[in-house]
């Protein structure tokens, strides 16, 4: 499949894609929430994609944040249901997503770029990314999902002040924060992220989404964390996989596993 602004990559079962409007800073627009909505969708059903790391093109931004221009004059109702396409289409997507999403941050992650990259399973960022959530500042608030998943990572008190003051903060305070996971010099950052991600692959593709499943679901209104974890750990009784990780253990050998 052909798409406008990005560019997807597969390599030992890792699949980059980027995020490629470097004129705008990638900023989100329409078509781009759409290509990537499209592709992570594929490469979430593709059997030779193990892990998903999302970046940005250039060295100035991950996603500086949602192109103002195609909503400016958008009315009460519009800007409702840009928000919530935008969520079901591709946020919500991809933090439920069964293969682990990585945000690399190489940059600016502004707005919807942040919310983009608080959807990710985790985040790594380069030492010169700056983060924040300006949309106060633009007479909105943060709509695709920046109000809850903040609070989840950092806290209540430190994402009350960062939306209130549409305050930027530099990828080592991130790190303090528990934003992201590590800060690394940008020429380290994908090779940094292909490691961990290299890690993830060695381990078993079904348990890895029951336990996303798991541990989302202790963030979910009306849902018992407890209750999903218990289920889902017996799922993983019922897969080849588990088999072949006890097998592998007992016979003090390296688990190959299929994610069967």
């Amino acid at each position: 499949m052909n798409y406008e602004n990005i560019l997807i990559s597969i390599e030992e079962k890792i699949a980059t894609v980027t995020i490629n409007r470097p004129e705008k800073l990638n900023a989100l627009n329409k078509a781009t929430i759409s290509d990537l909505s499209k592709a992570i969708k594929l490469l979430s059903k593709n059997e030779e994609v193990r892990v998903i790391i999302l970046t940005g093109s250039g060295e100035k931004a991950f996603v500086a944040g949602a192109d103002i221009s195609e909503f400016a004059n958008y009315t009460i109702v519009e800007g409702a249901q840009l928000a919530a396409e935008g969520q079901e289409s591709l946020f919500d997507f991809v933090e439920g997503l069964k293969k682990p999403v990585i945000a690399a941050i190489n940059g600016f992650a502004l707005g919807g770029g942040l919310e983009l990259a608080m959807a990710c399973h985790f985040r790594i960022a380069s030492d010169n990314a700056k983060m924040g959530l300006p949309e106060v500042s633009l007479g909105l608030i943060p709509g695709y999902g920046g109000t809850q998943r903040l609070p989840q990572l950092i806290g209540k008190g430190r994402a009350m002040e960062m939306i209130m003051t549409a305050a930027m903060i530099s990828a080592e305070e991130a790190r303090q924060f528990g934003l992201v996971n590590y800060v690394v010099p940008q020429a380290e950052l994908l090779p940094f992220t292909n490691v961990i991600a290299q890690k993830i692959i060695k381990n078993a593709p079904f348990a890895i989404g029951k336990a996303i499943k798991a541990i989302n679901a202790n963030f979910e209104d009306g849902k018992n964390g407890f209750d999903t974890e218990i289920k889902s750990f017996g799922k993983c009784f019922g897969t080849a996989d588990f088999k072949e990780g006890t097998t592998a253990f007992l016979e003090k050998r390296k688990a190959e596993f299929t994610g069967k």
